[in-house]
């Protein structure tokens, strides 16, 4: 497990891109038959993916944590962004397809990953951050297919389309893990994608002080990239971003991205709250 610790707006200024990269960029997410976690210290959040080609893959709680097992004190939210393959919770085997999620609440003692075909190997992106209180866990579908009972199907109210071609940044913002929808210590997690033609995730702007942010961009190929810009809105940066990468957002900093070709990507949040509309916008004439 990786540790990245904390740091101020006041000495990102200084940066120059190589600390950034290091700071904030997590330039690979995805290894064969291993699990690749990185601890923030920016409120706890774990972040990172597993990737179980020939091997079923156990998730391990490692010294970093000082727990007995990785969600004594945590819970977890996935998406599959791979082949088709399954998590065991405690003994309960679940189906995860491409673009499928899941949550596990705190107090699971047992996970583990595994893939259905080697040939294309599901990769499970995943979150976690610290938890008071276990929630039920719960297979979040991408289509209506519920067969189980601790299936759920996304509400309509959370797949939200937004922008417009004109302005470059049509999307779908699809909300996985949430208040009214699955039910969550701290952790939300989603997907948006962007419509061919679109390359902004999101303008104007915004911050949200209350909830940091992690990003993970995919559906991009070699010589595609997003410019994901950070900072505070006085003091912009910009990292370049490739295929299926993740960078960290503190709730200080803005986090907008303009692709060369349209691409998606998954946001988790951690923090103070679960309001997802607790944003502080900022106007485009106040950007420098």
């Amino acid at each position: 497990m990786e540790i990245r610790t904390a740091s101020s707006p006041r000495d990102e200024k200084h940066y120059d891109t190589k600390r950034l990269r290091e700071e904030y960029l997590v330039e690979k997410i995805f290894f064969e038959d291993e699990i690749k976690l990185v601890y923030s210290h920016i409120d706890r959040i774990i972040f990172g993916g597993a990737m179980p080609v020939k091997e079923e893959l156990k998730l391990e709680a490692g010294e970093e944590l000082r727990a007995a097992y990785f969600l004594e004190r945590r819970e977890l939210g996935l998406i599959n962004i791979g082949g088709p393959g399954r998590v065991t919770v405690d003994g309960v085997s679940y189906e995860i397809d491409s673009r499928d999620g899941l949550y596990i609440g705190m107090g699971s003692r047992e996970i583990a990953f595994a893939s259905n075909d080697a040939g294309d190997p599901a990769k499970f992106y995943l979150s976690s951050g610290p938890a008071h209180q276990t929630y039920p866990t719960r297979r979040i579908l991408k289509d209506a297919r519920a067969s189980h009972d601790y299936d759920v199907e996304i509400l309509e109210e959370n797949k939200k389309h937004l922008g417009s071609l004109e302005d470059s940044n049509e999307r779908t913002i699809t909300k996985y893990i949430l208040p009214g929808q699955v039910e969550s210590c701290q952790l939300e997690m989603g997907m948006t994608h962007l419509e061919p033609g679109s390359v902004w995730n999101t303008m104007p702007c915004h911050t949200h002080d209350r909830r940091m942010e992690v990003y993970l961009y995919f559906d991009m190929n070699a010589d595609n990239f997003v410019m994901h810009f950070m900072g505070e809105p006085s003091e912009t940066r910009h990292i370049v971003m490739r295929n299926e990468q993740a960078v960290i957002s503190p709730s200080w900093s803005i986090h907008a991205g303009a692709g060369s070709r349209n691409y998606t990507f998954i946001w988790a949040m951690v923090g103070e709250n679960q309001d997802f509309d607790d944003m502080d916008d900022v106007s485009n004439r106040d950007l420098f």
